[in-house]
């Protein structure tokens, strides 16, 4: 049963609710840019190739400098690295739209491509940062990660309609434009958020080891089992779009994957509406334990219309995984660590994903699709032994 007390209560605490409003327009590329920079490269420049490998590096820069970006923070406060990415990530999206409308070499593109993904401002590290700073009840705290993740659903859900109306339109670029808009737009607008105008550096930052956030054992386990499930996301993309396709209908997909991102974001509302009395580890492990049921009901399944409709079914587990794993991340992680933490977090899931999405095509070229569901699930449940396995889960514990 759905509560919305919890709710409530939530946005009854001071600045949540103002910083999380402030967060939305800044998280809109998450949604937007890899598919807009895929299809607007592809329609203008009339190469899969230099479409796919400027998508890639877009994923590969936000990648490889966001744990960077998230130090920064925690070292420096916020503010500085918010306004300024605020100012290079536009500017990288609209270079690399105008070198491709200009027809400029490959690697001028690429190279813009990965300074667009390197330069994405850290809004999400960020406001998960933040939560924490400001709520001190821990099960109001996974009511905010609830809502963050359901939130996150709507950004997948809206990014890729926007997209393909630009698309159909004729102006794949305007894809691009408008994300690079929102963020600019949109993180200034976080940047001077209440919340985050008070945030400063943590006096307690040292340096301790080059590791940083990626000491803390337990944490490299929430991380390892964050890439194996995101690799579940990525085959599980895949595996839909190929199983429509496979049936004549492959704008079918985009419907059943639309219903997918609906059940989870409705799980992720239940999930923050109650207060679980469980230790987070195992809260953890028994989303990921559904997930991977979850996706698994789909392998036998032929008729598009039922596959859609359990496509539901099998997203209720998926934002509660990623509501429970960031929960997770903010109490295993160390305070003058956690924005750091959470960027590491963003590089698993989006590093998987793309794995996900590599092996999927691979896959798909050579298997029926009920084989990448499978895959999707299998690599799942293993992040599901992986956490049972190593996050000290017992009878009885208290939570981490």
């Amino acid at each position: 049963m759905i509560s919305l007390d919890r709710y409530r209560e939530l946005f009854l605490v001071p600045q949540v609710r103002s910083a999380l409003l402030a967060s939305i327009a800044g998280r809109v590329p998450i949604g937007l840019t890899g598919l807009a920079i895929l299809l607007f490269v592809q329609s203008r420049s009339g190469s899969f190739a230099l479409a796919g490998s400027a998508s890639a590096l877009y994923v590969l820069g936000l990648a490889v400098i966001a744990p960077f970006l998230g130090r920064a923070v925690d070292r420096l406060g916020p503010r500085p690295i918010l306004l300024v990415c605020g100012v290079a990530y536009p500017g990288a999206l609209v270079g690399l739209a105008l070198l491709v409308l200009a027809g400029a070499h490959a690697a001028w593109v690429s190279i813009a491509a990965f300074a667009a993904g390197a330069s994405l401002p850290p809004v999400s590290a960020c406001i998960r940062a933040l939560y924490p700073r400001l709520i001190r009840e821990p099960s109001l705290l996974q009511t905010a990660y609830s809502v963050d993740s359901a939130l996150v659903e709507l950004v997948f859900i809206l990014g890729p309609a926007v997209v393909a109306a630009c698309v159909a339109t004729g102006y794949p670029e305007a894809a691009l434009f408008l994300a690079a808009l929102a963020a600019g737009i949109g993180t200034v607008v976080f940047a001077r958020a209440p919340a985050i105008a008070r945030w400063t550096a943590s006096a307690a930052y040292r340096p301790r080891s080059w590791l940083g956030a990626l000491s803390p054992p337990k944490l490299l386990v929430v991380f390892g089992a964050t890439i194996l499930y995101s690799v579940g996301f990525g085959l599980f993309e895949v595996a839909v779009s190929a199983h429509a396709a496979a049936k004549g209908t492959p704008s079918a997909a985009g419907i059943a994957l639309a219903l997918t991102s609906v059940g989870s974001g409705a799980g992720a509302v239940v999930y923050g509406s109650r207060h679980w009395r469980m230790p987070l580890p195992r809260q953890f492990l028994i989303a990921l334990t559904l997930m991977a049921g979850g996706i698994l009901l789909l392998a036998p399944i032929d008729n598009l219309v039922v596959y859609s409709m359990v496509a539901i079914v099998a997203g209720v587990p998926m934002a509660t995984a990623m509501a429970a794993q960031s929960q997770l991340v903010s109490v295993l992680a160390s305070r003058e660590r956690l924005a750091e933490s959470f960027t590491w977090a963003s590089t698993c899931l989006l590093g998987g994903v793309s794995a996900g999405i590599a092996l999927g095509g691979w896959m798909a070229e050579r298997y029926a699709a009920y084989w990448l569901v499978v895959a999707a699930a299998v690599s799942t449940a293993m992040a599901a032994v992986l956490v049972g396995a190593l996050l000290g889960i017992k009878p009885g514990s208290d939570p981490p």
